[in-house]
């Protein structure tokens, strides 16, 4: 799923670059839609990593969100965004943020669904689905649900002497 987006002035703070706030507002909506495509069913945010700002996006830059599901679990898929912003003027272009987002499919009752498997066909693709399962079990540790000792793909790091 990709969406572009132009940065208008009613987008921006107070120095002419993009509200935080904004982007994660642009990134929820892209991941959504990718992992509604992905189920063919309402899809809900269930969780979302670490966003950095890493480099301010000016006021008329083209700013475009790639969304992607990288692993489907039971109910559950993980979604990878990659934002990127365009000078189109001045030629340039770099890679302003990446986050996973975690989605669930649900019923019209807010009842979690199964959804497919995904399936890597890249190399790229092939190494976010190999890393999926242990940020998920990173997630879960996090939020309370899961013990280190029971998180079976993180088991090597919680299990070294410091």
């Amino acid at each position: 799923m990709v969406k572009s987006e132009m940065l208008m002035p009613n987008d921006t703070n107070m120095f002419n670059n993009l509200m935080g706030g904004k982007l994660m507002y642009w990134m929820d909506i892209a991941a959504g839609i990718a992992a509604q495509k992905h189920s063919g069913e309402l899809a809900v945010t269930a969780a979302v990593d670490n966003i950095s700002f890493n480099q301010p996006i000016e006021l008329s830059s083209v700013v475009t969100l790639k969304a992607q599901v990288t692993r489907a679990f039971k109910t559950s898929m993980e979604v990878y965004i990659e934002v990127t912003a365009e000078d189109i003027p001045k030629k340039t272009k770099f890679v302003s943020n990446s986050a996973f987002f975690t989605f669930v499919a649900v019923d019209k009752s807010g009842r979690p669904l199964p959804v497919p498997q995904a399936i890597p066909e890249t190399d790229r693709e092939k190494e976010l689905y190999d890393g999926a399962l242990r940020r998920r079990q990173l997630r879960l540790i996090f939020g309370g649900r899961l013990k280190p000792n029971d998180a079976i793909e993180l088991k090597s790091i919680f299990d070294q002497k410091i």
